[in-house]
């Protein structure tokens, strides 16, 4: 399990950083026309955090000294980091490119999601 959740966060590392690049030069004609700059460096900057967490929990499983327990809700956390970045930066990225406001409405989903990742990460260290 490890190699998945350090691949994914590799994955929306690169993709992060393509993307950051990608609207900082090709896009912000499109983006400042729009008015959705600011929403799209939310969706590339929850990305890149939860790409760096998502590396993390996948270092973390790796130790020896990680319990089964931990590595349980290591487990959970990243399942809940990578959907909830999905959802979120996904929604985000979709209101972007389409203006379609209703994507929105999704984003809470998301973020919730990256929320719980992070809550079961601090209980997978307390089980530690």
């Amino acid at each position: 399990m490890h190699k998945f959740f350090l691949q994914s966060g590799a994955i929306l590392g690169f993709l992060g950083v393509a993307l950051g690049a990608f609207g900082a030069h090709a896009l912000r004609a499109m983006l400042e026309l729009s008015k959705r700059g600011d929403t799209f460096e939310t969706a590339v900057k929850y990305q890149f955090y939860h790409a760096l967490a998502l590396v993390a929990i996948g270092i973390l499983l790796q130790l020896p000294a990680t319990s089964a327990a931990s590595a349980n809700y290591y487990t959970w956390a990243g399942y809940a980091s990578l959907f909830g970045v999905i959802i979120f930066s996904g929604s985000l990225y979709a209101i972007c490119f389409t203006g379609i406001t209703k994507f929105g409405a999704i984003a809470p989903i998301g973020g919730l999601l990256m929320l719980a990742g992070w809550a079961l990460l601090l209980i997978g260290s307390l089980k530690s």
